[in-house]
């Protein structure tokens, strides 16, 4: 098949179209236009330019919608494209966006659309929402706020900023109580809480659970608490390279207690191997570390702040 005939063939059978015959599907509170989130048991599919093209957050796979094919199936080039060409007229489910009128877009820049909103205060709903909802401490809320990562998002939810190695805000990760999300136009590259230059870098992969192991851990001194926001982009992964890159660093796998979250531990794991940095295991008791700071709560109260207060199974590696 001609170069040309493969272009149009691209342009006939998007990329959800193969996810959807082959069982995943699309996660709504996690997905925007720009970037749609496929969901089949532990694996996940990221769908982006206009559905021609994808990558997958927990591999190192990504291209257009025949690597798609080869990715999923195990099949050679052939082979995918033979069943890319079975898919011209299927039409995958629309989301729920398409079928309402178009957003504009945002008319100012990350940085601009950033500091246009206020910090939290208390009593404001996003502080509330945090507090009361969340169960975090109000020494971490104002640890963040003064490190300019924190702003009120709308109808109470909360922005938690993504920065660079010079501190220029790149996106934000967005959650309320009937919203999750991350900052349109925006990029994923750090949440960070914590002292730059601590030798202690705990990985999580929501800036809540950054968050809420910092609560249940007293805000330690030492530690720079971390959130890739469920992503594991290139550039995400040369930020915890530049972070580990240093004398007497320990690296903490800190991630979610299930399939997703082993993933993820076992690529920072990997690249502590390959650094030459200590590591280690830190696996909450619920399914994340927002679920065992409500735990605590719930059990009276944070008597056991200034250290995790329940056995872990820690690997060293």
């Amino acid at each position: 098949m001609e170069k040309a005939e493969l272009e149009r063939l691209k342009d006939k059978v998007p990329c959800a179209a193969v996810l959807e015959r082959t069982g995943f599907a699309l996660d709504l509170k996690e997905s925007t236009r720009r970037a749609m989130k496929f969901r089949r048991d532990a694996a996940i599919i990221i769908v982006i330019h206009d559905g021609r093209g994808w990558f997958d957050p927990l591999s190192d796979g990504k291209g257009d919608v025949f690597r798609l094919v080869e990715h999923l199936n195990g099949v050679p080039f052939i082979e995918a494209m033979k069943e890319v060409t079975g898919l011209v007229g299927f039409v995958p489910t629309t989301p729920q966006w398409d079928r309402q009128s178009r957003e504009r877009e945002p008319d100012l820049s990350i940085p601009e659309r950033w500091q246009a909103r206020r910090n939290p205060w208390r009593g404001s709903a996003t502080w509330r929402y945090l507090i009361e909802a969340r169960r975090l401490t109000e020494p971490v809320l104002r640890a963040v706020i003064a490190a300019g990562s924190l702003r009120e998002g709308p109808r109470g939810s909360m922005w938690a900023a993504h920065k660079d190695a010079d501190g220029i805000v790149t996106g934000w990760e967005e959650r309320g109580p009937d919203w999750r999300g991350f900052a349109t136009g925006g990029a994923k590259v750090l949440f960070r809480l914590g002292h730059r230059d601590a030798l202690r870098l705990c990985v999580t992969e929501a800036a809540i659970d950054a968050m809420s192991l910092a609560a249940i851990e007293g805000l330690r001194s030492d530690t720079l608490y971390l959130s890739t926001g469920g992503g594991w982009s290139p550039v995400t992964n040369a930020a915890i390279r530049a972070l580990v890159n240093r004398p007497g660093i320990q690296l903490v796998a800190a991630t979610d207690n299930n399939k997703q979250g082993d993933v993820y531990a076992q690529r920072l794991m990997t690249l502590a191997g390959e650094v030459g940095c200590s590591a280690e295991r830190l696996r909450p008791l619920a399914d994340d570390w927002n679920g065992d700071l409500k735990g605590m709560g719930e059990a009276g109260g944070m008597e056991g702040k200034g250290g995790v207060p329940h056995a872990r199974r820690p690997r060293q590696g």
